[in-house]
């Protein structure tokens, strides 16, 4: 595949060349940084592993795009004509949703008909040559295509067959639909972020897909390394909720209610049982979030905010005290936010060592220093035009990955995946577009 080489510059040069805080951050010049050629010589960490996509919208199409990312080989399946959803969905520009450049990068795009017979033989003809199936159907439809776990074993029985669904493979709501929105509430979440008595709130973006796209990711590469340990063992299914992914998130609210029977509760812009950690609005109407929850972190605090009583109130000398005591707490720290703007506020708590930080939006996150530092935004070409995409975490240091290409347009890959994996030739193809197959 093809390599490009990007220059990475380090947040570790520039805290040791500039003295970063709120007071100087802005005079940073970012190309005067010394920037580090990342070695792009040494493959990407799944080069070798092909991954079949299947499914729409976005927990299957996220976990492909993860593993693209790092250099698999995705072959995304998409209905012939329409092709997936997620091209038309949210803000669309000259025919083409904005998002689906992004979540289609590093992939390439075929067309096939599930619903047809000679479709679900071509499939299965690909499995043959794929390490990996990603399939975010109702449990039960792959089954009805013949394309099912045991289906797929026949032609191959190394594959690692991935599935996403909102409630699981097994278990009595199996079969239910599993919407992301759904499966939030389902697996706990929204019950605790909002204002208590009041309506839980969602988080404006699709949480529970993409925490299973990472999951199924997860999942892959934990299956795939155990078949790189062992040459004669078989594949296996990676089952994959929405709800349990999301599940996966609630940290200790479990054994909270196991041992103690407390069922954790909204607490609107805090965290239940961790004190001071909040968000203040400040003179100039901006807001800032405070996260100063450890003993010497709380003293220097105070002390920033000229609160000596409260530094050095025994009562507030550790976690429980200032939990009994958070009123108290948030009512000194939100005082001084209000006569203070988000600007002086953040120079004062950073000279002082205080966790804190701006909200920001994403006008933000572009002209911030840091995010640029970090190289956070990638540049591609999508319909002949620049764009930026989100770079994709976690960040290795001498295996990166990295976005060769947008999202393709839809079916540009379809002959040349059948030529080369199914040796068809171009009339083989021809009549199945006729038959609308392909």
């Amino acid at each position: 595949m093809k390599t490009l080489i990007y220059n990475h510059p380090w947040c570790k040069s520039i805290i040791k060349d500039k003295c970063i805080s709120s007071k100087t951050i802005s005079s940073i010049n970012m190309k005067e940084e010394p920037k580090m050629s990342l070695n792009k010589q040494n493959p990407r960490p799944l080069e070798n592993l092909k991954v079949l996509e299947l499914g729409h919208i976005l927990a299957g199409a996220f976990s492909a795009t993860i593993l693209g990312y790092f250099g698999a080989h995705v072959i995304k399946v998409e209905p012939p004509k329409s092709g997936d959803p997620i091209r038309t969905w949210r803000t669309v520009k000259d025919g083409t949703s904005l998002w689906w450049w992004s979540l289609g990068r590093n992939k390439k795009s075929i067309t096939v008909n599930l619903k047809s017979e000679e479709g679900q033989k071509i499939i299965r003809d690909l499995c043959k040559h794929c390490d990996v199936l990603i399939e975010n159907f109702r449990p039960g439809q792959m089954e009805d295509w013949n394309l099912g776990p045991e289906d797929i074993k026949k032609v191959n029985d190394r594959i690692i067959y991935t599935r996403i669904s909102g409630y699981g493979q097994t278990g009595p709501y199996s079969k239910k639909p599993g919407f992301a929105s759904v499966c939030e509430g389902f697996g706990g979440f929204r019950y605790l972020n909002g204002v208590p008595g009041e309506l839980p709130v969602r988080p404006n973006l699709s949480l529970g897909d993409t925490l299973a796209g990472i999951h199924a990711a997860l999942g892959v590469c934990m299956a795939y390394v155990r078949l790189l340990e062992n040459e004669k063992e078989s594949g296996q299914v990676v089952d994959v909720s929405i709800f349990e992914s999301v599940f996966n998130m609630l940290e200790a609210v479990v054994p909270e209610y196991s041992g103690a029977g407390e069922i954790r509760e909204p607490a609107g812009t805090t965290i239940t049982g961790i004190v001071p950690s909040n968000t203040y609005r400040c003179a100039d109407k901006k807001l800032i979030i405070i996260g100063a929850n450890t003993e010497s972190m709380f003293k220097r605090l105070m002390y920033a905010l000229d609160r000596k009583d409260l530094a050095e109130d025994k009562n507030l000398s550790d976690n429980a005290g200032r939990v009994a005591n958070e009123q108290k707490i948030d009512d000194a720290i939100s005082d001084w936010a209000k006569k203070t703007t988000q600007k002086e506020a953040l120079a004062i708590l950073e000279d002082s060592r205080v966790a804190a930080g701006p909200i920001l939006n994403i006008q933000d996150m572009f002209e911030d220093p840091h995010y640029q530092a970090r190289e956070l935004f990638e540049e591609v070409s999508a319909n002949g035009k620049s764009l930026k995409i989100p770079a994709i975490m976690p960040r290795l240091e001498r295996t990166p990955g990295f976005t060769d290409a947008a999202g393709p347009t839809l079916g540009a890959d379809t002959d040349q995946v059948l030529q080369e994996f199914l040796s068809m030739d171009e009339d083989l193809i021809e009549k199945l577009r006729k038959q609308e197959i392909i």
